[in-house]
């Protein structure tokens, strides 16, 4: 009887141990579909968004995190001086990390895209 009931606690314990390291392969699992889909996009684009910012220079063509559109006309540490209008010379002292983007220079201003024509 002895010799039975110490079969089965080795079984039992081994099984135990093998149900552990299962529960920690799916833990790893999921912290790495974490990983992949959330925390490695975001770093991506708080990179991109560092370097934007960084890249920043005299007449760069801005929109703010609250959509005011102006060109940069100097920068100095952390603030940003935009003119806003050129016709009544409105300028906007922003912060730094107000700028949202950098609107590409490749249509003129005032030049509109068209709407696609529906068939």
């Amino acid at each position: 009887m002895k010799g039975m009931s110490l079969g089965i606690l080795q079984g039992e314990t081994g099984g135990a141990a093998q149900a552990w390291m299962v529960q920690v392969g799916f833990l790893a699992l999921i912290f790495f579909i974490f990983w992949f889909l959330l925390i490695r996009p975001q770093r991506k684009r708080d990179r991109e968004r560092r370097e934007m910012l960084e890249a920043l220079g005299k007449n760069d063509k801005v929109v703010t995190v609250g959509g005011i559109h102006g060109t940069i006309r100097w920068i100095k540490g952390d603030e940003v001086m935009l003119l806003v209008d050129e016709s009544t010379n409105t300028k906007l002292r922003v912060s730094r990390s107000a700028i949202a983007q950098v609107v590409s220079e490749t249509k003129e201003e005032g030049e509109l895209s068209e709407p696609a024509e529906k068939e």
